[in-house]
């Protein structure tokens, strides 16, 4: 298996500062792995709910986590500053996977990169269905060559 190529800021069409928490580090003195799954959840729902796309508890269509990944490439650690670079790698008709990056704040190169998968239901039956139009064309503009 292939080490993916770890990106730099031209990869991501959008960022969101994310900032460590004493509770972040592990007894190795770094970020944990499993706080990079927070990171991603914070950073593009943080992004739908700042582009009025995601009401939390109102929104009667919302994307739900099915499938998340990451790969690693230098350790970060509470008090740093970061920031989650987000872009759509894949838009269907009832899910996205975006790509996101976690970088020191201003850091040309990734220190992790991971994909984060939202498939979008009616939150009345829990049933997938189609990303609604708002929501679709504000995805597309994610969207990186």
């Amino acid at each position: 298996m292939t080490r993916p190529a770890r990106p730099g800021r031209d990869a991501f069409a959008t960022f969101r500062p994310i900032q460590t928490r004493w509770a972040d580090n592990d007894v190795y003195r770094h970020v944990n792995n499993v706080v990079y799954y927070g990171y991603f959840d914070t950073a593009v729902n943080g992004w739908l709910i700042e582009k009025d796309l995601l009401v939390p508890g109102e929104s009667p269509v919302y994307g739900i986590v099915v499938e998340t990944g990451c790969t690693f490439f230098e350790s970060v650690a509470f008090p740093q500053a970061l920031e989650a670079g987000i872009a759509v790698a894949r838009l269907g008709e009832t899910s996205v996977t975006y790509a996101i990056g976690i970088f020191r704040a201003g850091g040309a190169l990734a220190c992790a990169a991971g994909r984060f998968t939202h498939v979008y239901v009616d939150g009345a039956t829990q049933r997938p269905t189609r990303i609604p139009e708002p929501v679709r064309a504000a995805l597309e503009g994610l969207a990186v060559p």
